[in-house]
């Protein structure tokens, strides 16, 4: 069952959420990398830092975690968003493309162009 005003079926649905969450988390590690390397840094160079309580560290550790995991998954999302948006076009194309050549086929089989008549080989000038 889809939302309401959602046009999209459920294996869209599906893959989007499957995608987002690739990105949060692959999002979560780069920035946790990041910011654990910050933290040593901050550890080992920074007499401010040192001085802080381990609970607001682990804060600003899941902060930039969670920035990560935030800015990966939307970026993630939009390229998804992006390709399936490029392939209904594409699809919609070839199905226009389909039409046009049927009618093209129909219209040459009715005048009976390449039916071996004569009327499709050269001007017939001598």
């Amino acid at each position: 069952m889809t939302p309401h005003g959602s046009s999209r079926s459920a294996e869209e649905l599906s893959a989007a959420r499957s995608e987002a969450l690739r990105g949060a988390a692959v999002g979560a590690a780069k920035f946790g990398i990041a910011t654990a390397i910050l933290g040593f840094c901050g550890t080992v160079f920074s007499p401010i830092y040192r001085s802080l309580t381990i609970q607001f560290k682990v804060y600003l550790q899941v902060s930039g975690m969670t920035l990560g995991g935030w800015i990966e998954a939307d970026k993630r999302f939009r390229a998804w968003e992006h390709s399936r948006m490029r392939e209904k076009r594409r699809q919609k194309a070839l199905e226009r493309d389909e039409g046009v050549w049927k009618e093209w086929e129909k219209m040459v089989t009715e005048d009976g162009i390449g039916k071996g008549d004569g009327r499709d080989k050269g001007t017939g000038a001598k």
